[in-house]
């Protein structure tokens, strides 16, 4: 298991797809709504070597009560432009598409978390901070503290794409059954 740390370097670049990994530091959540923004109005924190995790937190009382992931692929159209500034990790469920896979190539990752693990991802963060909070609770853009959140690699810098690899497998076993 790789131990990360943010902000991302190119440590990044020598993970590979099915990597295990935790991550430490400061991530900023990110759903539709912000991706939207962002790219209206530009992105309101450094973006170089940060990661933004797919997330509407449920927060109560300054605290992080659950964070599970939400799906990725909803970001897909807004994603290069967080990539192009300098962001090295994307963090959700169920992988992104090949647009996305490519302009991860020697630049960054995706790490996946598993959907239904809210709790233990709010186990492993601290609220430092919001930003756009008029957009709501599962919109805004929380800034949050993680210590060891445990992730998988789900696209690598190379080009390699967890969620590809394991639908052709499938696909190959469901042909040799028919």
């Amino acid at each position: 298991m790789t131990d990360l740390w943010t902000p991302l370097g190119d440590e990044v670049l020598d993970l590979r797809a099915g990597d295990l990994v935790t991550l430490s530091g400061t991530v900023y959540t990110a759903r539709d709504e912000a991706h939207l923004w962002m790219v209206r109005k530009g992105i309101p924190f450094n973006p170089e070597g940060a990661a933004v995790y797919h997330c509407g937190p449920i927060v109560h009382r300054g605290h992080i009560i659950a964070a599970g992931p939400t799906t990725s692929a909803r970001m897909n159209a807004f994603t290069p432009f967080l990539i192009d500034r300098g962001i090295r990790a994307l963090i959700g469920k169920g992988g992104m598409d090949d647009n996305i896979r490519l302009k991860l190539l020697n630049r960054g990752v995706y790490l996946a978390f598993t959907g239904g693990c809210a709790a233990l991802a709010a186990s492993k963060m601290t609220l430092t901070g919001v930003i756009w909070e008029d957009l709501g609770m599962a919109e805004a853009i929380w800034v949050i503290d993680v210590d060891h959140l445990p992730l998988v690699v789900g696209i690598d810098a190379h080009g390699n794409d967890l969620f590809a690899i394991v639908q052709q497998a499938a696909r190959r076993a469901y042909e040799a059954q028919e």
